[in-house]
């Protein structure tokens, strides 16, 4: 899961991690303990943020939860861009000296813009879930339902041919 979050805030390069492997687990457990309130899963999960121990495992799999998997991903995501806006938001300043100038203002505007996506995300995919994943209008159609005897009849022309 470190990998999806490390991809999601473009934290890839392993030469150079911005963020250690220590505060990228405790995001996502802290993350996994906001997502577990907010729906419920297959898995009951237990969370010590302290020992850093998530039970049981997501991705074993004998207890395989995707959409737990996913929906925690994004929200550390999510609060780790967080954390970026308001660390960057105390260096947004904007400096003139003459013909020279510099503006850190547009930084935090970028975070902001990632972090209004990576929620918007997070809360489709929440919403989603919620709903059974189910597609929008898809209906379960019997044999006397009103309507179905017109899904199921097939229309032909006079030579035996099928209409569409």
């Amino acid at each position: 899961m470190s990998t999806v979050v490390r991809y999601l805030i473009d934290d890839v390069d392993y030469t150079k991690y911005k963020y250690t492997p220590k505060r990228i687990e405790t995001s996502l457990l802290v993350a996994s303990q906001l997502v577990i309130m907010q729906a419920d899963f297959n898995n009951t999960y237990t969370v010590n943020v302290e020992s850093c121990k998530l039970s049981p495992d997501p991705s074993d799999a004998e207890t395989l939860d995707l959409p737990f998997m996913n929906l925690t991903c994004l929200r550390a995501a999510c609060i780790i861009v967080g954390s970026e806006i308001r660390s960057e938001s105390a260096n947004a300043i904007a400096i003139k000296d003459g013909p020279s100038s510099i503006d850190l203002r547009g930084v935090t505007a970028t975070l902001t813009t990632l972090y209004k996506d990576l929620s918007d995300r997070y809360d489709k995919l929440l919403i989603d879930y919620k709903a059974g994943n189910s597609v929008a209008g898809q209906a379960i159609l019997g044999p006397y339902s009103p309507g179905s005897d017109l899904i199921s009849r097939r229309y032909t022309d006079q030579r035996g041919g099928y209409l569409n």
